[in-house]
């Protein structure tokens, strides 16, 4: 019966049994502990358990939050209980049920010491640190990594942070020691990308040491692996580099490639934010492009006739009520300019996701103001040149517009009639004829 009752009292104190201090047993054989005297608040309970769940205790709990508050005394306990175990794992035959069951009991003491330390009770909900705004996270996910220690977060009983801008996810333990800002702050103060491809300056102009944290490296790894980020073209170590990929501005411009690269963290967060910032003028940084990628020669013309619709539906009450512009809420600069695009256009470019996409725009549009609505009708044109024909728009793909008045031909009379534009003349001599006007009254 003692045996039992030093079980129950090592399950209700929630002490680890290889806390050589208090037990004079050999844990790795399982024997009995000697004679002592009985307490009389021990559970006399019978527990009937294998030799390895007495050697290692893992039928308790250790995931339950303790009862009450634990003091230094009971954190000392649990290191050494740690000591212990990795001890006691070298001693044990390897890859024995017994090694395993050390090493998950090893864990379990480990998240317990950290769950002791890293109290929730006493975390702010908010930390603004670097021009990160981190709020606490309530999530009990354990797949989150964090981005400073590398090392997993238990969110069943660790606090961990998110920054609100750039998705940084760190343990709280973490929060003091990050020494990069806030990626949102330089897309808001510095939305431009590198557009040289890979623009390398090797190890020694940084000297051989990471690009973000500092920490020695090199290419052979030792003392730490040395890593690309394509998109800087600089190195760094595999704390702050974690091989992830993402597609390269630069030479989604100048080579059309969409393969995604290995970047870094910061460059993977950055290019995430900067993706739907319209910041690439493509008729300035690669003209030729339009030469040689004919879905970008249709999309420029569908942006340039959504252009023209827009003067009429901003003067038309019912398109105004329908908010058909708001169809392109998601690319708002397509209603304001034809000559900027976002990354993500081009990746949607290249997979023909833009162009169904904006037809299908294009036509409602079109609907609207040249079958649906009478006012729009009335805003039409009848080509002045052969004075024939139906209706003309600006955006139909048979006329021309005139630069200077705006107003719309049949595209064969525009360029066939060798006079200027009759409306230009028009209004050239009404203005000449102002002055004599004034002067006869």
């Amino acid at each position: 019966m003692e045996y039992d009752e030093r079980l129950a009292h090592f399950r209700q104190t929630r002490l680890n049994p290889f806390d050589r201090g208090e037990e004079d047993g050999d844990p790795h054989e399982g024997s009995p502990a000697p004679k002592q005297e009985s307490r009389p608040e021990l559970s006399r309970t019978r527990i009937q358990s294998s030799d390895r769940t007495m050697d290692l205790g893992l039928a308790e709990d250790h995931f339950s939050r303790p009862v009450g508050s634990f003091v230094a005394s009971d954190i000392e306990k649990l290191k050494l209980a740690i000591e212990e175990c990795k001890k006691l794992i070298l001693e044990l035959p390897e890859h024995s049920e017994k090694q395993k069951d050390t090493v998950v009991k090893l864990i379990h003491l480990r998240l317990k010491l950290q769950e002791l330390k890293d109290p929730d009770e006493d975390e702010p909900n908010l930390r603004i640190l670097l021009e990160h705004r981190f709020s606490k996270e309530k999530s009990k996910s354990v797949k989150q990594t964090c981005d400073k220690c590398s090392a997993i977060i238990w969110g069943l009983i660790q606090t961990w942070y998110t920054c609100t801008g750039c998705y940084y996810r760190c343990h709280s333990k973490c929060l003091n020691l990050i020494n990069k800002p806030c990626v949102r702050s330089k897309v808001s103060h510095q939305s431009e990308y590198e557009l040289s491809i890979c623009p390398e300056i090797g190890l020694d102009r940084q000297d051989y040491r990471c690009a973000e944290c500092r920490t020695p490296i090199s290419l052979r790894g030792v003392p730490s692996e040395a890593r690309q980020c394509d998109y800087t073209g600089q190195y760094y170590c595999s704390t702050c580099h974690w091989n992830d990929t993402a597609i390269i501005p630069a030479r989604v411009i100048h080579n059309w490639e969409f393969e995604p690269r290995k970047v870094c963290r910061s460059s993977l967060r950055y290019l995430a934010l900067m993706m739907p910032r319209p910041v690439l003028k493509l008729k300035e940084i690669n003209p030729l492009l339009f030469n040689f990628v004919e879905e970008l020669v249709e999309i420029r013309k569908l942006r340039q006739d959504i252009l023209l619709m827009k003067p009429y539906f901003i003067t038309c009450k019912e398109a105004m009520e329908a908010r058909l512009l708001l169809q392109l809420q998601d690319r708002q600069h397509f209603v304001e300019n034809d000559d900027m695009y976002s990354l993500q256009d081009l990746i949607d470019i290249s997979s023909g996701r833009l162009s169904c996409s904006l037809t299908e725009i294009h036509t409602t549009f079109a609907k609207h103001i040249k079958l649906d609505c009478e006012k729009c009708q009335a805003k039409g044109f009848v080509c002045e040149l052969c004075k024939e024909g139906d209706i003309l728009f600006p955006f139909d793909s048979h006329t021309s517009v005139c630069q200077d008045c705006s107003a719309v031909f049949h595209r064969d009379c525009y360029y066939d009639n060798s006079t200027t534009c009759p409306r230009c003349t028009r209004m050239t001599g009404r203005k000449q004829d102002e002055p004599l006007n004034m002067q006869t009254t």
